[in-house]
């Protein structure tokens, strides 16, 4: 490969449960050590690598030689404790074949959330790459609850790829990419190149997990696109069987369905927002609120206010939604939710008559806030 040829510098590449099974129920390693392989050599070409794995409950499920257990999430539990060792081992021997050592990132939500936790990853990631050491990251199964697993490999590279600053973020999958209809059922089906912008007309055409192996279909590497690309990052989704896929894409040959990233990306603040704290509550607005937020860039004053979902404290991050309840905006709470209930809908005059205190005319300042 010559370096000359490659687009990007620092790519994220996520390999889904059905791309290291090949669809059978059990880690299929040929598959494995070819991907590694041209991980290995865009490595060696200057490119620095971020592996998010799916895979230890398939590795767990294969090394206790498919057990028969409960349905249950202390279940699920035992196996990715069993088969998170399995999997790094597998991808440590595969990458020491090339003469690269790898380092493991077990996380949850919950290290995504707080932004102190959201630094300190960033900063291991970063300080792997220093080293020439590829990251490999999954989500913490052993450990997380319902409450507080991202829940989806595509939701957690797309963050990854966030937390390194990537420039590329390449999701496989055992689809060709996104269609324009189901090419389950329709053989007229026609696979989209070029995706400029996710609207709710192309989230209609994300199904469920073809495979059943995995938790996420097309609908969340629709999510984890959208993520990435307001972060500057180019996304591709295609085929993990693709031959030379990943060497194919540095180079932006043809392959997939590629979503361009937005051309002024948010700031890595506003990043945090979108992609780390999961929503507390919720702010219904009125529709001059609406309009003075979406298309002004004003920042969300109480009066705008039209009622308030949830339990949540200062700090932590709302979703903003018209009277429909269509999602426009993500930000953060300057005012608690009880505080919130008493002041929505008041002139913002009236705040420290009513509470006794001001933290300021908005209540969830424009800074503080991601317009969706």
């Amino acid at each position: 490969m010559n370096a000359s040829e490659i687009a990007y510098r620092r790519v994220v590449v996520k390999l889904g449960t059905s791309v290291l099974t090949s669809g059978s129920r059990s880690l299929d390693k040929a598959q494995m050590a070819e991907l590694t392989r041209q991980m290995a050599h865009l490595m060696k070409a200057g490119v620095e690598v971020v592996l998010c794995t799916s895979g230890a409950i398939a590795a767990g499920r294969e090394h206790l030689q498919h057990p028969q257990l409960p349905d249950t999430m202390a279940s699920k539990q035992l196996l990715a404790a069993v088969g998170q060792s399995q999997l790094i081992l597998a991808w440590s021997q595969l990458f020491g074949i090339y003469g690269f050592n790898v380092g493991q990132l077990l996380l949850t939500r919950a290290d995504l959330h707080d932004r102190e936790r959201y630094l300190n990853a960033r900063d291991t990631l970063n300080a792997l790459l220093a080293q020439g050491i590829v990251p490999i990251i999954n989500e913490n199964d052993a450990v997380a609850t319902q409450e507080i697993k991202v829940g989806d490999n595509d939701n957690l590279s797309a963050r990854a790829a966030l937390l390194c600053d990537a420039d590329l973020l390449i999701l496989l999958t055992d689809q060709k990419g996104l269609f324009d209809a189901d090419p389950r059922n329709n053989p007229d089906a026609k696979l989209i190149p070029e995706v400029a912008n996710i609207d709710d007309s192309l989230r209609k055409l994300a199904g469920g997990s073809v495979s059943g192996l995995g938790t996420g279909g097309m609908a969340t590497k629709l999510e984890a696109a959208d993520i990435a690309r307001r972060a500057g990052i180019e996304v591709v989704i295609a085929s993990g069987q693709h031959p030379d896929v990943i060497k194919k894409l540095s180079c932006k040959e043809a392959v997939g369905t590629h979503f361009c990233a937005i051309e002024h990306p948010l700031e890595s603040r506003k990043q945090w927002i979108l992609a780390g704290p999961k929503p507390r509550g919720q702010l219904v607005l009125d529709e001059g609120a609406v309009n003075a937020v979406a298309n002004k860039g004003r920042s969300l004053l109480s009066k705008g206010v039209v009622s308030v979902e949830g339990e949540f404290e200062r700090g932590d991050t709302l979703k903003l939604t018209d009277a429909n309840g269509r999602v426009f905006a993500r930000g953060l709470a300057r005012y608690n939710a009880a505080a919130m209930q008493k002041i929505a809908g008041k002139h913002s005059d009236d705040i420290e008559s009513l509470l006794g205190y001001d933290y300021g005319n908005a209540v969830v300042h424009r800074n503080d806030m991601v317009v969706l």
